[in-house]
């Protein structure tokens, strides 16, 4: 580190103190209140818990704040310092690379209520559904709140141990423990926050036992924290009800002496993921730096970006002192990994909540997902097998990972079908882990007809047998379907054999979990492998291909029309349509995707759709701009007005007969504040007279008179 930024980070250090409570001291031994414990539920349609007004203040071990030493810059002798720069020699280790594929307790006392995440804020949110169901079978969160609902949480049924073995045989080569939330509840024994799970609840230190468990099963150990967002996420308990009986009366968390767990107040404006108080941003390294110190994990996962941003010394600080850490620990090698939401050029593993990536990544990154909600909810189903199965296969072969929650009952067990599933996928990883574990991507990732451009809370596909995707180990290619074809024929463009090329000399080719011999055909158009009558899985097929020269040959692919969704709506985003222009391109900030550039008037752009009936929909669309006076058109089409573009558009639709434009709807976009200040704009009602594919184009209402827009989405919702 230079003199400059070393007295830089020593500056902000100095300006964030020493100490790491947030309490007053008055208050740092109040014991809270126990509450009722809650008895184990049937696996189907459980019972509500039954909740008892707290009784008074129970004698519990209590937790002295220790004032933590002042976080410190790396020592100047360490190779990782808090700078993107020094950050950009990591190397992702070999280990996390060849594992793919891990299992995530996403896991503490917000699964009580059996109602999904985001319980602790979203019961004192009037309007929330959480808020609700908490004043069915609660009471009121003046009267008993989120402390109390902590002490019904026992964990009775949890065995660490007999779950490791799950997983392992599974196929998850790691393990990754929930440390604490947003609720600002620690999951491992704390010398810095009395609330966490060894002094109450549980009394259990559940990172620690975790950890053993891993360690004893021979997989990697990750924690997860997603305490940096908790500050401001978490102030909606210091609020009151502004109607009703209860109309200001303040709930528990404007109590003083509850600021330990539910912070003291924010500053007005601070209401960001990442506050931007200095005491908290000291606060939240000393209890990071515990847990990170304490268990010294393979990996640590925080829940957003690098915590308070690239920008602050704080959350690249932890990065760095993670690295550093584990460098000491394996001579001079780094074995961590940190995940963040957020493109890293390699200097961490970038991560995707419940999406994916759309093509393969020069440096490995995960998909974190749920085979359900995030904490236990009896309202929802479970992901079937093919959808895991799927994104694994998916994500390999884009050079990335999968971390899977499986979902935990409140008191630690599985329900049935969850433990079904696990032990089906032991079935699938036994035949076909060898595609898997230990693989890397090919020259493409794959083909097919599913369009799957990705992102965050993008990971719903429905792949088919048409849907290839490839991975590599050494010399071997692996080639495994999304599913298994109904006439028993596998066809991969890919692996064409063009006339008068010395590419794709395929030599052999076998069939995972078989061992029939297969008839294969390659031609100038692909590769045809007829499979045996007797299926090895209904979700997949994997072969294993060895030759000489195995390389893509370029084909066009003609991708699947645009479904209605279960609900008959068609929710047209920006990151599937095609675009017809030289400038206009897609642009991806945070969570979405917009369409902007779009300065030509003569660039356009569509998606082609599949009507399965006749109806009426509403027209409405997603648009930003910083003109006066912009304007823009929403087309069903069979072709585009102008000559040029009536033939692409023809093309697009994959029919020579199409109609010309035969309803039209127009619309001015209202000057917005900034180009990413999205607004939504009712276009009128459109109708649709026959069945089939048609295209669905938004373009200039008048060229003459073109202002640029940005465009996120376009909806097309069913009329009633």
């Amino acid at each position: 580190m230079n003199k400059i930024t070393l007295t830089l980070a020593l500056i902000i250090f100095a300006l964030l103190g020493s100490g790491c409570a947030d309490q007053p001291a008055t208050d740092s031994k109040a014991a809270p209140p126990s509450g009722v414990a809650q008895t184990g539920a049937p696996a189907t349609k459980p019972a509500a818990p039954v909740a008892a007004k707290p009784a008074a203040p129970a004698a519990t071990q209590t937790v002295t704040p220790v004032v933590a030493k002042p976080a410190e810059p790396a020592a100047a002798q360490d190779k990782f310092q808090p700078t993107m720069d020094s950050l950009k020699q990591y190397e992702c280790p070999d280990w996390f690379r060849d594992a793919k594929f891990g299992i995530w307790a996403h896991w503490g006392p917000q699964a009580v209520p059996m109602d999904g995440d985001w319980y602790a804020r979203g019961m004192y949110e009037p309007g929330n559904k959480h808020y609700k169901y908490h004043l069915e079978h609660y009471g009121h969160p003046s009267e008993f709140g989120y402390k109390d609902i902590i002490q019904l949480w026992k964990a009775e049924k949890w065995n660490p141990d007999r779950l490791m073995q799950l997983y392992k045989k599974a196929g998850a080569k790691y393990f990754v423990s929930m440390g604490t939330h947003h609720d600002n509840f620690f999951l491992w024994k704390s010398k810095l926050h009395k609330w966490n799970s060894t002094n109450m609840g549980p009394k259990r230190d559940v990172v620690g036992d975790w950890q053993k468990a891993a360690k004893k099963h021979g997989l990697r150990f990750g924690v997860s924290e997603h305490l940096g967002a908790s500050f401001t996420w978490f102030q909606s308990s210091h609020r009151a009800d502004k109607e009703g009986p209860k109309a200001g009366v303040p709930y528990d968390g404007a109590n003083p002496k509850w600021f330990d767990l539910y912070h003291f107040p924010a500053e007005p404006d601070d209401k960001a993921w990442y506050s931007t108080n200095p005491k908290w941003h000291k606060q939240w390294f000393a209890e990071i730096q515990e847990l990170v110190d304490k268990y010294r994990p393979d990996l640590l996962y925080t829940d957003g970006g690098v915590a308070f941003g690239t920008n602050h010394a704080v959350g690249l600080s932890m990065i760095a002192h993670l690295y550093n850490n584990s460098a000491a620990l394996h001579k001079g090698k780094v074995e961590a990994v940190y995940n963040c939401k957020q493109k890293s050029d390699g200097r961490w593993v970038e991560d995707l909540e419940r999406g994916i990536m759309p093509k393969i990544e020069p440096y490995p990154w995960q998909t974190d997902t749920s085979i359900g909600d995030w904490f236990y909810n009896r309202n929802w189903k479970f992901r079937p097998l093919s959808w895991v199965v799927h994104m694994l296969v998916d994500n390999v072969s884009k050079n990335g990972n999968l971390l899977l929650n499986v979902v935990q009952r409140p008191d630690g067990s599985l329900d049935p079908e969850v433990e079904q599933m696990l032990k089906e996928m032991a079935d699938w990883t036994a035949v076909h882990g060898e595609a898997i574990f230990g693989s890397r991507p090919w020259l493409v990732y794959g083909e097919g007809p599913v369009r799957a451009r990705g992102g965050h809370f993008k990971e719903d596909f429905k792949y088919s047998s048409k849907d290839i995707r490839f991975t590599t180990k050494g010399s071997t290619l692996y080639a495994i379907a999304l599913g298994w074809p109904q006439d028993g024929r596998i066809t991969i463009r890919s692996l064409a054999r063009p006339t008068g090329q010395h590419v794709n000399l395929i030599t052999n080719i076998t069939l995972l979990g078989s061992r029939a011999e297969l008839d294969w055909n390659q031609t100038a158009d692909g590769l045809v492998v007829k499979l045996p009558a007797q299926k090895v899985s209904e979700l997949t097929v994997g072969l294993k291909i060895t030759g000489d020269d195995l390389k893509p040959v370029p084909f066009v692919q003609v991708y699947e029309p645009i479904h209605a969704d279960d609900k008959g709506n068609f929710n047209l985003r920006a990151d599937d349509a095609d675009l017809h222009g030289t400038c206009i391109k897609q642009e991806t900030r945070g969570v979405h995707t917009h369409i902007g550039f779009w300065d030509k008037s003569d660039e356009w752009v569509s998606w082609l759709v599949k009507f399965d009936a006749p109806g009426k929909f509403k027209v409405s669309a997603q648009c930003a701009t910083v003109h006066d006076g912009a304007e823009f058109a929403v087309e069903l089409v069979g072709k585009r007005a102008g000559a040029k573009a009536a033939k692409t558009a023809a093309k697009d639709a994959k029919r020579a007969d199409v109609p010309a434009i035969y309803k039209r709807l127009a619309a001015k976009v209202p000057k917005t504040t900034a180009w990413d200040d999205f607004k939504n704009i009712s276009l009128g009602q459109i109708e649709v007279t026959q069945p089939g594919e048609q295209l669905v184009t938004v373009c200039a209402k008048d060229p003459a008179t073109w202002k640029a827009i940005n465009l996120r989405a376009v909806r097309l919702q069913a009329a009633q």
